[in-house]
């Protein structure tokens, strides 16, 4: 077992990343509890895969089992299933205590983090991420919330798990396209601040998308020991921890235009918001032109989306786009921040990244749809 440590003084917790914790889940959960009792929220998809062999281990530590299940997908991240998760916990009569069990992709673990964060003015819970996404990202750091009409992410609260238990055996039971699209979040990591690892991505990343356990284990470790250490110095993104936003600000525009579909993935967005972030980069002249290239030849390989050619459907003009994200958490005084990049591992914060250049980056984008 790995073992992965969130420093935050009191608020401090371990990520542990290993085969098979699912079935450990009782032996880790239990020195949490000071009463033998869990509540569980998972979606409806997750709970066929791994509710059960999950209940069948906390329950032979004599742990007493509640389980609500949500449907699956994006849009279950808002108001109307905050309320019943939140109200579900009242019934279960979980005080402040208890210890609530998150099970699922990110979406899961942002909506039950956030009803923790509210319910009784705070109630522990316990990330158990099932999805590559959540495990190398969602699932540390305690950024909780849902999203609302004006975007994604904009109502939550800053809640810490007490612990985080990332099984990868559950990676075996994603479809391709959910692997590749926490993929982005991997490949989000190499890019942002550690060249070597995205090294080891292009030898290694094959291996890792077809089952290999060993790549799996090290390319989600190497993860979440990045993001620990940020989190650690910037909990509640003052300054370092933005970095973790690379590709994020089109993501989320991307997201938004798409209404939180299967048309377009968190990771997919991801993806290639950091395609655009590097070529964004290079028009301003901060890096060489081959690094944008070989990040999108990295993507490309790898068979995920990389541009905006590659999103179904309709898409918005250039200035609905920027209207979008106009909305992100990270506009300051009314101006765009961007994670931009002086070469692959050399991410920073850029806050007076001319409008007119963004403009025309997505005004060439678009054009390569129709192209």
């Amino acid at each position: 077992m790995n073992r992965v440590a969130v420093d935050l003084g009191e608020r401090s917790y371990e990520v542990r990343i290993a085969p098979g914790l699912m079935s450990r889940a009782g032996i880790e959960i239990a020195p949490l509890l000071r009463r033998k009792r869990v509540a569980i929220v998972t979606d409806a998809t997750v709970a066929m895969a791994h509710l059960p062999g999950l209940k069948a281990a906390l329950e032979a530590e004599e742990i007493a089992v509640s389980t609500l299940a949500l449907p699956p997908g994006e849009a279950t991240k808002g108001w109307e299933n905050l309320a019943r998760c939140t109200e579900w916990l009242l019934e279960q009569k979980v005080e402040r205590k208890d210890v609530v069990l998150a099970l699922g992709g990110g979406v899961i673990g942002d909506l039950v983090g956030f009803s923790a964060a509210i319910l009784r003015r705070g109630v522990r819970f316990v990330q158990l991420p099932t999805t590559l996404l959540a495990q190398v990202d969602s699932s540390v750091g305690g950024k909780t919330g849902i999203n609302t009409t004006q975007g994604k992410n904009l109502v939550g609260a800053f809640h810490q798990p007490s612990l985080v238990l990332a099984d990868i055996d559950t990676l075996a039971t994603l479809p391709d396209r959910d692997l590749l699209s926490g993929y982005g979040e991997v490949v989000k990591y190499g890019l942002l601040g550690d060249a070597d690892f995205f090294d080891w991505l292009e030898r290694n990343g094959p291996a890792l998308r077809s089952g290999d356990q060993a790549a799996r284990l090290h390319a989600v470790t190497r993860s979440v020991e990045m993001k620990a250490g940020i989190v650690s110095r910037d909990e509640t993104e003052e300054g370092e921890r933005a970095l973790l936003n690379l590709g994020h600000t089109f993501c989320h525009a991307l997201e938004k235009a798409t209404g939180y579909s299967d048309r377009l993935l968190h990771g997919e967005g991801v993806a290639i918001g950091c395609a655009l972030a590097f070529e964004l980069s290079s028009r301003l002249g901060l890096c060489s032109q081959e690094e944008p290239s070989r990040v999108r030849a990295h993507l490309a390989a790898m068979g995920m989306k990389v541009d905006l050619a590659d999103i179904p459907g309709d898409l918005p003009d250039e200035d609905a786009l920027i209207a979008l994200m106009g909305q992100d958490k990270k506009v300051i005084d009314g101006r765009l921040r961007f994670i931009l990049a002086r070469g692959i591992g050399q991410a920073f914060i850029a806050e007076d990244v001319p409008g007119d250049i963004v403009r025309k980056l997505l005004v060439d984008a678009l054009a390569r749809r129709t192209a």
